[in-house]
């Protein structure tokens, strides 16, 4: 079951190199970068090359295979067979795996760490193997992002940088001129935070793994085309252009004046509120990832049976469920949910700390537990 979120931002921890999550943000988060040895060699062992291989083998993951000659570099994507692997030279590849946090537990209780910023901006874990030599070349990222070593140990340089132009002709995105100001050996367990366009090459000195913990920022022109598609599926606007009465024109390629003011009057008609916009952007952010799929129980209790199991053993989310919320509404996978008049400080509760105890289960009201059986339905979430 997930552990609970603490709401405690005062406490130093290891994780930040002795900074309290609300130092960090503000010294650090989208500011400068933060090196931080021995921050959580708890993890060091997690994700083997088999187990990322077999992640890599299957359609419903996201995954990469960079190879370096030189400064030549070739890009494929997933899914791979396991002859692709043993052909690969000893040398200068690297493999990405990406939302490792849908697929294993492990994965999404490191995720969780940083729940000192608001899931929203919570991507996911993605998980490198790399034998020596291998890396993606210097590039930057537009999101923050935080590198943690697993086994073995990788070459970090890094550093602010204007010049952020590409190499043209190349499969992965390669800075033209890179000019680190920082060069850090990461052993397992260590961490390196970066923020937005910091310009970074990592490149393994043994076989080794990395998680790379991403934050999600949207681009304006992102966030403006995904609004337009909502806005798309919810326009009504009744009526057709008519022109009766109109005489004989001597200029058949010059547009109608009553057509041009027939659309302006007409899209003038496309308003939107406040509320508006925060339900799109709540369905948004929680909308699961193209290649995320639940799985159904395959005898799903009835709701007095799902009732007893949540007060005996408590209810915790999928680890694929994104469940956030406002002020008016939760939003579940996507869509967006009115809070029911009672229970929605335990929806809230479940929402942050992604569990509750049978205890707080026992509280539920019959609306919110009616919400929690249709989406335990769905397998959007468990009996503990």
């Amino acid at each position: 079951m997930p552990a609970a979120v603490s709401a405690d931002h005062a406490l130093p921890t290891g994780l930040l190199g002795g900074c309290t999550p609300r130092v960090f943000l503000a010294r650090h988060w989208q500011r400068a970068a933060l090196l931080v040895r021995g921050a959580l060699p708890d993890v060091c062992g997690f994700f083997t090359r088999q187990a990322l291989c077999a992640l890599a083998a299957r359609d419903d993951v996201e995954s990469r295979l960079i190879v370096r000659d030189g400064r030549r570099y070739t890009l494929e994507h997933g899914p791979f067979r396991a002859a692709t692997f043993r052909s690969l030279p000893e040398r200068n590849w690297t493999l990405l795996v990406q939302g490792v946090n849908l697929h294993d537990d492990r994965a999404d209780a490191l995720l969780r760490r940083f729940a000192f910023v608001p899931y929203a901006r919570l991507d996911d874990v993605m998980v490198s193997y790399a034998v020596p030599g291998g890396g993606v070349g210097p590039h930057f990222d537009s999101y923050d992002v935080f590198l943690l070593q697993g086994f073995g140990r990788r070459r970090w340089r890094y550093g602010p940088q204007r010049d952020l132009s590409l190499r043209p002709g190349l499969p992965v995105k390669i800075l033209r001129r890179f000019t680190p100001a920082h060069d850090a050996v990461l052993d397992p367990g260590d961490m390196l935070y970066l923020p937005p366009a910091y310009a970074h090459d990592g490149v393994a000195i043994d076989a080794c793994t990395t998680c790379s913990i991403g934050f999600r920022a949207p681009a304006n022109a992102e966030l403006a085309q995904a609004f337009l598609d909502h806005l798309r599926d919810r326009v009504d606007l009744a009526g057709r252009y008519a022109d009766p009465g109109i005489v004989p024109t001597t200029r058949p390629a010059h547009i109608p004046a009553a057509l041009q003011e027939h659309a302006v009057a007409t899209l003038a008609r496309l308003t939107f509120d406040r509320a508006f916009v925060t339900r799109f952007l709540g369905s948004l952010l929680s909308e699961p990832k193209p290649q995320v799929y639940f799985d159904p129980p395959a005898s799903p209790l009835p709701l007095r049976g799902f009732i007893a199991a949540i007060r005996r053993r408590g209810v915790h989310l999928d680890r694929r469920t994104q469940w956030l919320y406002d002020d008016d509404a939760l939003y579940i996978n996507g869509e967006a949910h009115p809070w029911p008049r009672a229970g929605r400080a335990l929806l809230a509760r479940l929402a942050d700390a992604r569990a509750l105890t049978p205890a707080d289960a026992a509280r539920l009201p019959a609306a919110a537990t009616s919400l929690l059986h249709a989406g335990y339905r769905h397998g959007f979430l468990h009996p503990a």
